[in-house]
């Protein structure tokens, strides 16, 4: 049985919105790799890890809001793709967002955008 759009996207809000910073931040070093996290946040690479080790505060609140909302498509996505795809979306141009990145465009805080490219993927 498969859950429905509408309950994965509650389950993922649920889930990004009570999951401490270093939860969020080491589930898509996982994934997405320490440099592509890195450029959705707009930090260096090296901010990255010391999130990841617990060895530095939460960032402020315009770059803790794209990694959440990464980590939240991260949740919708892989609930029906595997890690290794939604890495790959995350990476690849994508029409639906004028051929620029996922990635790049969660930097650019065109959350909404990205959303709706993410629910068109999964629609495919």
């Amino acid at each position: 049985m498969t859950t429905s759009p509408l309950i994965q996207a509650r389950t993922a809000h649920h889930r990004t919105t009570t999951s401490d910073w270093r939860t969020v931040t080491n589930t898509l070093v996982e994934t997405l790799g320490t440099s592509l996290v890195a450029l959705i946040a707009d930090v260096a690479p090296e901010t990255v890890g010391r999130w990841s080790r617990g060895a530095s505060a939460n960032p402020r609140a315009v770059k803790e809001r794209r990694i959440r909302e990464a980590f939240r498509i991260y949740l919708e996505l892989v609930a029906t793709d595997s890690p290794h795809t939604v890495r790959a979306w995350f990476m690849g141009a994508n029409p639906e967002l004028g051929d620029d990145s996922p990635a790049e465009a969660l930097a650019a805080d065109r959350f909404k955008e990205v959303f709706a490219a993410a629910r068109s993927f999964q629609d495919q």
